[in-house]
């Protein structure tokens, strides 16, 4: 009874397995096939870059010197402001200076003064002389008076000139426009610039940036041949320049100096890219990385940038053959276009499909529905 009751149970499991199986495989029968978009590379004549890392400088640094003794009496700007040419940034205690402008100038009128009389006193002993009153010896005396009261003259200007520029040097103006440091010393610091300038601040003319960028000799031959050859849509009037941060609005560049050797030690030459900053949102020493142009290529082969895939062996995206069967395939890039579009150099042909969404969910080999996107 027992042996027939485990008979039984046996065949009532087995059925039950039986019929799970035919159950899942018919399952797996029903199940669709996955739709998934793909398109065909986009053939279009791109220009090709290659990027390098800079940094801006301004236009003008331009350091704020004081070039006289004395106490300094103010500096009626706001630290990073903007200031015109010419504005006021530091003044210095004049009273000495302005003492010896003072001084000179009495000097220059007592010079004068002196030379009106020895002029005179000439005159008169020329007329002396006609009449034999005095000899000719003393109208030589009178005229070398005169001729020193003359020198004397130009001796005592020469001196005002230089007291008055001294005087000068007590206010300190802002030689261009552009944004100014803090001063470096507190009112009433006693500076001793007459012996060696003494620098008070820096102002930067940053209304135009320059990007500075190294680029080694081979590709100078390329900017070479692109000049020499007019290669349509290679232009050096806009380069893309990028920042560690994205900033409110783009910047480009114009190339702006070529360095006149390359450095033997590195083989690398210096070049620099004009960038107009209206705005006031590039600041001296920023990182930057520039886009330089080197070539053009009328037939790239451009596709989604979304759809590539990385993995050890490299870049690759998922290809749909003839047969509907998805394929791995490695690929070589370039350089990104417009954000979305990546430049492919090797691995596919400008008809092949390729699957842009759903890169998570297909398998190598598995058969798939394409729907076509643009």
């Amino acid at each position: 009874m027992k042996k027939n009751l485990r008979l039984s149970v046996i065949g009532l499991s087995l059925a039950v397995l039986v019929s799970g199986c035919h159950s899942g495989q018919k399952k797996s029968e029903s199940m669709p096939t996955m739709t998934v978009d793909v398109a065909v590379p986009l053939v279009d004549s791109v220009v090709l870059h290659k990027t390098y890392p800079g940094y801006l400088a301004a236009n003008q640094a331009v350091n704020l010197v004081a070039r006289v003794d004395g106490y300094l009496t103010s500096h009626p700007f706001e630290a990073g402001s903007f200031v015109k040419k010419g504005t006021v940034l530091f003044t210095i205690d004049d009273k000495t200076y302005r003492d010896a402008v003072a001084k000179a100038e009495a000097a220059l009128a007592d010079a004068k003064s002196t030379y009106e009389y020895a002029s005179s006193q000439y005159a008169a002993m020329k007329e002396a002389l006609e009449s034999d009153a005095v000899s000719q010896m003393e109208v030589l005396q009178a005229k070398n008076s005169m001729e020193a009261a003359a020198a004397n003259i130009k001796s005592v200007e020469a001196s005002l000139r230089t007291a008055r520029t001294t005087l000068g040097y007590c206010t300190v103006t802002a030689p261009c426009d552009g944004h100014v440091t803090c001063g470096a010393f507190d009112l009433g610091t006693f500076l001793a610039g007459a012996g060696s300038p003494v620098t008070l601040g820096t102002i930067y003319d940053d209304a135009v940036m320059s990007a500075v960028f190294s680029i080694e000799d081979s590709r100078y031959f390329d900017l070479v041949k692109n000049f020499k050859d007019s290669v349509g849509g290679v232009d050096y009037d806009k380069m893309p320049i990028d920042f560690a941060e994205e900033l409110p609005h783009k910047y480009t560049g114009d190339l702006s100096y070529l360095a006149p050797s390359i450095d033997t030690s590195t083989g690398t030459m210096i070049v620099k890219a004009r960038i107009e900053n209206p705005y006031s949102e590039l600041k001296p020493g920023m990182y930057a990385t520039v886009s330089l142009p080197y070539a053009f290529e009328p037939h790239a082969i451009l596709i989604k940038d979304a759809s590539i895939g990385t993995d050890q062996l490299g870049k690759y995206i998922y290809t749909v053959n003839d047969s509907n069967k998805v394929i791995y395939t490695p690929i070589e890039v370039g350089e990104t276009i417009n954000d979305t579009l990546r430049i492919v150099t090797k691995g596919i042909s400008p008809d092949t499909k390729y699957v842009t969404k759903a890169l998570l969910k297909v398998r190598d080999g598995q058969t798939v529905n394409p729907r076509m996107t643009e």
